[in-house]
């Protein structure tokens, strides 16, 4: 959904902690899973899409978007973020990892301060998750989400289409839990202007189930504010995105 104003939080509360020099764009349709079609520097080509997403709502045509070049054989590019409440939406999946890994190093994460990444992809039953964190002697499993779909009060959600490895994830994660360790959930908001975070239980209801039953497990799940500016910019808007109040009494109900 479209929606006008600009980015939320007053200017001293934006941290920029990555810069890309991204070429503007259009979208004009989606071909498959992994690639869609963009019209640049007067031509149209194809470009890589790193979001499993089904993302209807930002994936429209004649939408402004950003690309970055690439060096594959096939595609040349790849697309990076669509225009989206008066900045860009993030929806590169590889650039939101990179920024919130930019994001802990900076120190700009109040939850995370002091911690650090201690391992890539670490695999945890029949799972590879995202990170192994050191946080001073303690390490922490971290799996990451990418939550681009807008609700109608700015909410920021996930996901939006059914995810057998999303629910898989987070009951690896519960069960570590249940093992006394600290895992922990980070869902990205990589729009303008979101409120607050939620599973979207229309897009899949076994993990709006499981988030919740883990929550209550001892799961962490935690949330940042993020997106693109024209220039390539990508902004840390909110450190401390919190979980949304409808989602909260269904986590304590137990519902």
């Amino acid at each position: 959904m479209e929606r006008g104003g600009s980015e939320g939080l007053p200017q001293e509360a934006q941290a920029v902690i990555l810069k890309l020099d991204p070429i503007p764009c259009t979208f004009t349709r989606r071909l498959n899973r992994f690639t869609v079609e963009i019209r640049l520097e007067g031509s149209t080509v194809r470009a890589h899409l790193t979001n499993t997403g089904r993302l209807h709502e930002l994936l429209t045509p004649g939408r402004p978007c950003l690309a970055t070049r690439i060096g594959g054989k096939k595609l040349r590019y790849r697309i990076l973020a669509l225009m989206h409440r008066g900045g860009y939406a993030l929806i590169d999946t590889l650039t939101q990892m990179k920024s919130l890994e930019e994001a802990i190093a900076k120190d700009l994460i109040p939850w995370l301060k002091g911690c650090r990444v201690a391992r890539r992809n670490p695999r945890v039953g029949g799972s590879i998750l995202d990170y192994e964190l050191e946080c001073s002697s303690t390490k922490r499993l971290v799996e990451v989400k990418s939550a681009v779909l807008e609700g109608p009060a700015s909410e920021s959600m996930y996901p939006d289409c059914p995810t057998d490895r999303g629910v898989r994830h987070v009951m690896e994660l519960a069960n570590r839990a249940s093992q006394g360790e600290k895992p922990l959930i980070i869902m990205v908001a990589a729009f303008p202007g979101a409120r607050c975070f939620k599973p979207y239980r229309q897009g899949d209801p076994r993990l709006y189930e499981e988030l919740a039953k883990a929550i209550r497990g001892g799961v962490e799940v935690r949330a940042i504010g993020i997106y693109m500016r024209p220039s390539g910019e990508v902004i840390l808007y909110n450190p401390n995105l919190g979980l949304c109040p409808d989602f909260l009494k269904d986590v304590k109900s137990g519902a």
